[in-house]
């Protein structure tokens, strides 16, 4: 019987492993194929460790940011990498987001296309991608790869869209990986338990706070990474022009108090083809490989 299948969707290096790392190496250990899309080169992302910041990395940062993310996802775990082969955006604004060869301005129909055939190819049970919205940080392609994976979710299984992309394959869940208040409540306060400064201001968690309110509700689905937490950060300091490995966000806890502080993922489950409904703590409740729609008739 095939494995299951866990695709990831992420919009620039460096998002797989601040974003659900610690899941994707607990599935793969439990003998889930991972597969990861990463969309940009993020090209027209900053430099920011001052140690990488220097000529050199600057005039060969695409392919710097490439070898990073190929180092960081053999430390999650991923079987497979697959690149959709878009430019950063950049932000609104930019000469980046001018480009015509950005993701944002990208045909929609052919992006979803390009995401649509990985999705018959490597036939996944679970995608997970971005949320709608996304008001803490609008980027511009963090906002597409919603909107594409949205539609590729429905397309993939569909034959009549994209013939040329492969036999229709249906994933059964959707799921937005999110930020969750309560971890970022808790190391607020073991900062402060701690006698150091906290990189949260109250003014961001009460920002926070406010955005779940608004989105009514908690994330519906939380997986414990318990032994697997450390993998965020072997994996972040893989990619060492966009994170200082001096940074209290990421590395101002002990390690041992920072694994053990929240030791879960959450996501929202943005859509269900299982009918499992209710809270959960797996991605893939409810799922057996041989329920696996093969398309929609």
């Amino acid at each position: 019987m095939p494995p299951l299948v866990l695709l990831t969707v992420h919009a620039h290096p460096d998002d797989e492993s601040s974003k659900g790392a610690g899941t994707v190496a607990r599935y793969r250990a439990e003998g889930v194929r991972t597969v990861l899309v990463t969309c940009t080169g993020g090209e027209a992302g900053d430099i920011l460790n001052p140690a990488m910041d220097r000529p050199e990395v600057k005039e060969r940062i695409a392919e710097v940011r490439r070898d990073e993310l190929e180092r960081a996802a053999a430390i999650i775990g991923y079987d497979e990498v697959v690149w959709l082969g878009y430019r950063d955006s950049g932000m609104p604004g930019t000469p980046a987001n001018e480009d015509p060869r950005c993701f944002a301005r990208a045909p929609l129909d052919e992006a979803v296309g390009r995401l649509v055939t990985v999705m018959r190819r490597t036939r996944p049970h679970v995608v997970v991608t971005y949320p709608t919205g996304q008001r803490g940080y609008p980027h511009p392609d963090h906002l597409r790869v919603n909107e594409i994976s949205e539609l590729a979710f429905d397309a993939a299984g569909d034959p009549e869209r994209f013939p040329w992309a492969g036999p229709p394959w249906q994933a059964r869940k959707l799921y937005y990986v999110t930020w969750s208040v309560k971890r970022m409540q808790l190391t607020h306060d073991t900062f402060l338990s701690l006698g150091l400064e906290s990189p949260f201001s109250e003014e961001r968690l009460q920002g926070m706070r406010d955005a779940l309110a608004r989105d009514d509700g908690a994330p519906r689905t939380r997986v414990d990474i318990r032994g697997y937490a450390h993998v965020q950060r072997e994996a972040l300091l893989a990619h060492a022009t966009q994170v200082d490995p001096a940074s209290p966000h990421w590395f101002g806890l002990p390690p041992e108090v920072a694994d053990e502080l929240y030791p879960y993922d959450d996501y929202v489950l943005a859509r269900d083809l299982v009918g499992q409904g209710g809270p959960e703590d797996d991605l893939f409740a409810g799922i057996a490989p041989s329920e696996a729609m093969s398309g929609r008739s």
